[in-house]
């Protein structure tokens, strides 16, 4: 056990990430106590019910390359308990799904000449073979995709993606966004392995984050849920105070702020105008997902990508494809992820119409199904989810530890040349930890992004 530190912290917000950070300073004798708003810890990794059903409210998947997530599950003891599967990709084109699976299906890939099909598979080789990305981050993703995969690959394929996932801004976003995709997706045929497979644990996030839950409170963390922050400022030599929307305060020797950046500038009384701006400066991308809950299988592909600009979400998940639907009561779960600005008006439009334009486009994708087979329908709305890596993005990112004594905003802004997902998370609490530790020691000096 490590020796017990006089000071205190506190960990504003209860995601993967605060609770990864929570879970590391208390192992190493902190005091410390977690504040999360919603009521349950999780954050975009929480779970929540469909019907009969409890499954993740929005869609993540373990990849065998995933070595730090692995090594918490394995921490929490549930490593061994996952469950891996070879999945199947479509790609729906011109009104037609077809399957995306592998080389002969992608050399008999319609939509896609012989030579634009070539020109398509060296970008990805290349990319993935990429290992100084930051000269990347100058280059505007279209600009550097058409230079590798010729500008009919670029129209037909690349941008309705990046339209889908980025709106607007992938004109503003660099090529730095397409090689952390690849790269996540080909980092296990790094290490040797001549497949990537795709794994989960049953029982989804709500059995991990019970886990996780759990093993804070072995390790003497104090969890707060319920407990939303509205203010965090100085508080003379006794630190930092917290203030929770219900009027309550705390004071803490060290905070730690993990909410997305716009969130933590208006949070953090105090920070200078340039710690402001930089912050308000990150621009990011929201997410609208539907989960729906249906009584038959659609396709049987774990991830279908869209070009047709009328279908109103980006991808079709099928869950259900890659996790044994006994977890579903027998049925399938797909989500339908929509990509926004935080700003788009999409995000007040109201449940009942986003439903029926989303099952209208479900329902003509897949003409087998109907009405009758839907179970259940739920929306998430989350204005703030991914941090866009615009031109020149690792230049301008705030450091994490702030003017004000004992502040510190970590978030998942701080990913630089990854993609987010759960791995990436746990990733960035395991490279910033040591960080802190060290601007405690040495207060005048601020962390590096």
């Amino acid at each position: 056990m490590s020796p017990a530190h006089s000071e205190s912290w506190g960990i504003v917000g209860g995601g993967v990430l605060g609770m990864t950070l929570a879970l590391r300073l208390a192992q190493q004798g902190r005091k410390v106590t977690l504040l999360e708003g919603a009521p349950h810890v999780g954050g975009l990794a929480s779970a929540w019910s469909l019907g009969d059903v409890v499954w993740d409210r929005h869609y993540h998947v373990t990849l065998l390359s995933d070595t730090l997530l692995r090594s918490l599950l394995r921490e929490l003891d549930l490593e061994q308990e996952m469950q891996w599967v070879q999945t199947r990709t479509g790609f729906y084109t011109d009104g037609k799904l077809y399957s995306m699976s592998n080389a002969i299906e992608f050399l008999r890939f319609p939509p896609l000449g012989l030579l634009s099909k070539v020109r398509l598979a060296a970008t990805i080789v290349y990319a993935s073979r990429i290992r100084d990305w930051k000269y990347l981050e100058q280059i505007p993703v279209a600009e550097w995709l058409e230079r590798w995969s010729g500008k009919k690959t670029v129209e037909k394929i690349w941008l309705p993606l990046l339209r889908a996932k980025l709106g607007g801004n992938y004109k503003i976003t660099s090529a730095a966004f397409i090689w952390t995709t690849i790269a996540r997706m080909y980092a296990a045929r790094r290490t040797g392995l001549k497949k990537e497979m795709f794994g989960y644990v049953p029982g989804g996030y709500a059995r991990i984050l019970e886990h996780f839950h759990q093993a804070l409170v072995r390790e003497h963390v104090t969890v707060k849920t319920g407990h939303p922050t509205a203010r965090i400022e100085a508080a003379g030599k006794s630190g930092l105070r917290v203030t929770s929307a219900h009027g309550s305060e705390e004071t803490f020797d060290q905070v730690v702020v993990t909410t997305p950046a716009p969130i933590a500038a208006e949070l953090c009384a105090g920070l200078s105008a340039e710690e402001k701006a930089r912050l308000k400066g990150i621009q990011y991308q929201g997410v609208l997902c539907a989960s729906v809950l249906l009584k038959k299988p659609l396709a049987g592909y774990y991830v279908t990508n869209i070009t047709d600009s009328w279908v109103p979400f980006t991808a079709v998940i099928e869950m259900s494809a890659l996790v044994d639907r006994q977890h579903f009561g027998g049925n399938s779960l797909v989500y339908l992820p929509k990509y926004l600005t935080p700003d788009d008006p999409t995000f007040s439009i109201s449940d009942e119409e986003i439903q029926r334009k989303f099952l209208d486009a479900l329902f003509r994708m897949y003409p087998h199904l109907s009405a009758g087979d839907v179970l259940a329908f739920r929306i998430s709305r989350v204005r703030y989810v991914v941090a866009l890596p615009t031109l020149g993005y690792s230049e301008r990112l705030p450091p994490m530890t702030t003017s004000i004594p004992g502040l510190h905003i970590v978030n998942s802004a701080h990913i630089v040349n990854g993609t987010l997902n759960v791995n990436e998370t746990v990733q960035l609490a395991e490279r910033a930890l040591p960080q802190l530790l060290a601007a405690i020691a040495s207060p005048a000096v601020p962390c590096d992004p």
